[in-house]
This record gives structure tokens, sequence and C-alpha cells, in this order.
């Protein structure tokens, strides 16, 4: 079960960036600086599509609600791209079973990527665009950290990961809360404006 931690890992990390995920492992299987990784992720093509693709997220991530149509595209592909990702590292090691490690990376990932979009419905609704920059720029920064640890500590990588995890289900929660009474609050004004001027 050694494979376990980074196969959780990876997960977590493919529901917040796919595409970053799959090219650092390549980028350290090529280089030579893990051997843990499929030769499937350090081809070339593979790597220039995930460049391009990073490249592309990382434009649409930073603007305002253009972020929440790139999460609601991904609600599939970073799931299925963490999937992919499990099920070949596990095939590498050997040490779990290939099914068994993507529905690992799939189910983190999709629990990963419904923290992420929930957290940026929450900050779209902020009216400056500069904190969906700010959290746009410590996502990618957080996953190339953690899938760095992860090549080396896979342990110490995945007890973060699972605490960031944790954390954000948590965030998400009382964000929801905040942003349900607003949106009350809000309608309550509207409707006691309305029913003023009717009295009128």
């Amino acid at each position: 079960m050694s494979v376990l931690p980074l196969v959780f890992t990876s997960g977590w990390a493919s529901g917040i960036n796919a595409y970053a995920v799959v090219l650092l492992f390549g980028i350290f299987g090529a280089t030579g600086i893990s051997d843990e990784v499929p030769e499937a992720l350090q081809r070339p093509d593979v790597l220039i599509a995930a460049g391009v693709l990073f490249l592309c997220e990382a434009v649409a991530d930073k603007i305002p609600y253009v972020d929440s149509i790139w999460d609601s595209v991904h609600t599939v592909i970073r799931p299925v791209a963490g999937a992919v990702v499990a099920a070949l590292l596990a095939g590498e090691s050997g040490s779990l079973p290939e099914l068994a490690a993507g529905a690992v990376g799939g189910s983190t990932a999709l629990i990963s990527h419904l923290v992420k979009a929930g957290t940026r419905m929450a900050v779209n609704s902020s009216p400056e665009p500069f904190s969906n920059i700010g959290v746009s720029l410590a996502e990618d920064l957080g996953v190339a950290g953690i899938i760095s640890l992860a090549v080396f500590n896979p342990v110490a990588a995945a007890a973060i990961a699972g605490t960031l995890l944790v954390l954000g289900i948590v965030m998400v929660l009382l964000l929801a809360a905040r942003i349900r009474r607003s949106l009350r609050r809000r309608a309550q004004r509207r409707e006691e404006k309305r029913l003023a001027g009717t009295e009128w």
C-alpha cells in the first residue's frame, strides 16, 4: 500500500489543477528526478499538451466568472485525470490495484474540485478582481509544492493534502452559509422596498 499516499496526493492536486499535476510528474520523470513516474506521463506529446493546457488554465483561472465557467467544464475532466494519474502510478509501483487507485484518485479529485469551485463562487461575489488572482496563485503554488514534496516524501505530502482538503470543505460550508444569509438579507431589503413603494 506504499503508493496510496502518492495516489491520494495526486488526486487532491488534480482536483485543483490536473494539467499542472501531469506536467510536474512528467518533468520529474523525464529529468530522472523520480523513478516512480510512469512512462506515459513522460512522453513529449503529453508534456507539450499538459504545458499548453496549464497555460490556458493559468489565464482563465484568474479572471472573475471565467474561472467559474472553466471550473464547470472541468467537473468531469479533473476527476477523470485524477483517476488516470492514480491508476498509472499504481500500475508503475504494483503495490495497489489500478482500479482501487483510480477510485481513490478520482474521488479525491472530485471532492477537491468541488471545494475549489465552491471557493471560487464565493470569491466571485467580491467586486474586485485581485482576490481571484491571489487565490489562483496560491492554488498553483500549493499544487506545485505538494506534488514536489510527494515525489520525495509521499506520506508528508498526503498528510498536508488531507488537512487542506478538510479545511477546504469546512471553509466552503462556512462560505455557503454566509452567502445564503447575504442573499436572504438582500431579498428581504428588496421586498421591504417594494412594499414601502406600494404603500404610497
